[in-house]
């Protein structure tokens, strides 16, 4: 542990080197502004609704049941519970201060504090006038905020999936609330406000292939390591509770991603359909892939691989889902479902970390190979802009770097002064009862 802590603080420092390179970009700053009624489209307000109420239902019920499905029945409540702890924590966050973080103009590295309690944010009946996001002008500005909390919400319930089955509780909570603030809100600036470096430079990263997976990833490393192995791990049987609550969970998230990439265009439109046609293509193509490599090692495919296959062509296709055509996708959900087969098999052997879920196998390595294959097929026609795939590989390796090692900083300093892991016993006894005093009969 000690050696694995010493590398990624190495990392730390050329992390931050590559987020200086952006330090001179000075493009002119915009901020939301008030407009009138009559400029906002219904019809954009009507989909980002319905995709804000899909992306929410990615993480509950969706992500609650995928992971709760695959842990042992002793811990099944609990697994679930972070999910919606996660989902309560940061729809407060957010509101208080991560949206003014991450989406009004500040530095290239982080925003400003305009929207702090939403201050600013305004709808007035009587006049017709109301405030609206530079980033999306023809829809309220509170519906992008709602839209973007969701996204803000999923990206921590992730990263439970890697320390699943032995952190305390309240340890879980401090840590989603520090990460969110201090790498969420900063790599979501980075990206996607037009003022952030990345996004100066030109990353394309259309509905969160660096900002959410590749972070969640990074950041689900870090916990594997620094909690350790759960008893018993490599040396009995961890058989899942029930996966149909898994293969519902995967359903829901697949229908969910809808909102997650075809609501990313922020309007009703063409490029909002071919979103959701390669979002649908590249899942398919990924699930196939990975059950007929599954089955060529294993002589078998698998429900549970099915699943992660399927998740693994969503995570590949999310940046660039705006930005490529149908042999993209096909292409992009080829090789993400071999390589995150390979991630959560022989990759995580060589890491020798318990990711109990996966988490960094199907969401770093899928947020990797969807960055980065959006250089090389991200089509101009669809988004007016080119992609380089330099520029691609720089900002999902400095989204990797930046979340492994901050979350590294985080994890030990609550380990030094409350703790993280629950005591033996209460690991034994299963997290439904020891942390929450509930059990499934």
């Amino acid at each position: 542990m000690k050696r694995i802590s010493q590398r990624v603080l190495l990392l730390a420092g050329l992390s931050l080197a590559l987020w200086c390179l952006g330090a001179g970009a000075d493009d002119t700053p915009t901020q939301p502004f008030i407009t009138s009624a009559d400029k906002i489209s219904a019809g954009d307000t009507a989909w980002m609704l319905s995709s804000t109420a899909l992306v929410l239902l990615m993480t509950i019920p969706g992500l609650a049941l995928f992971y709760a499905g695959m842990v042992r029945q002793k811990n099944v409540l609990s697994t679930a519970l972070q999910s919606f702890a996660v989902c309560c924590l940061v729809t407060v966050l957010w509101v208080v201060i991560g949206y003014s973080l991450a989406f009004t103009p500040g530095t290239a590295f982080i925003g400003g504090f305009s929207r702090v309690l939403l201050g600013g944010m305004s709808y007035v009946k009587s006049t017709g006038m109301l405030s609206v996001s530079h980033i999306a002008p023809t829809i309220p500005e509170s519906v992008f905020v709602m839209f973007q909390m969701t996204f803000a919400i999923i990206t921590p319930a992730l990263i439970t999936g890697a320390f699943a089955e032995r952190i305390k509780f309240g340890s879980m909570l401090l840590f989603m609330a520090l990460w969110s603030l201090l790498v969420y809100a900063p790599v979501a600036h980075c990206v996607w406000e037009p003022t952030g470096w990345l996004a100066a430079l030109g990353d394309q990263d259309f509905a969160g292939g660096t900002v959410v997976h590749i972070n969640a990833g990074a950041a689900g490393l870090m916990c594997a390591f620094v909690l350790g192995k759960r008893n018993g791990y490599g040396r009995e049987a961890f058989v899942p509770h029930n996966l149909t609550f898994t293969l519902i969970g995967a359903s829901l998230l697949w229908v969910g991603w809808f909102g997650f990439n075809a609501g990313s265009a922020v309007a009703a439109d063409g490029r909002a359909g071919m979103a959701m046609l390669v979002t649908q293509l590249a899942t398919a193509t990924a699930a196939l892939t990975w059950m007929f490599v599954e089955w060529a090692f294993r002589k078998r495919a698998s429900l549970l691989g099915g699943c992660s296959g399927a998740v693994a062509g969503l995570v590949a296709i999310t940046p660039a889902s705006g930005f490529v055509d149908v042999s993209g996708a096909l292409a992009i959900g080829l090789v993400a479902g071999g390589l995150c087969y390979w991630g959560a098999t022989g990759l995580k052997r060589l890491l020798d970390a318990d990711d109990s879920l996966d988490v960094f196998g199907i969401h770093g390595i899928g947020g990797m190979v969807g960055a980065i294959l959006t250089g090389v097929f991200s089509q101009k026609d669809l988004s007016g802009a080119s992609a380089d795939l330099a520029i691609q590989t720089l900002g999902a390796f400095a989204t990797l770097f930046y979340s492994a090692a901050v979350s590294l900083i985080l994890l030990l300093a609550i380990q030094a002064t409350i703790g993280l892991r629950v005591k033996p016993a209460d690991e034994t006894l299963g997290l439904d009862l020891s942390q929450h005093g509930e059990t499934i009969p």
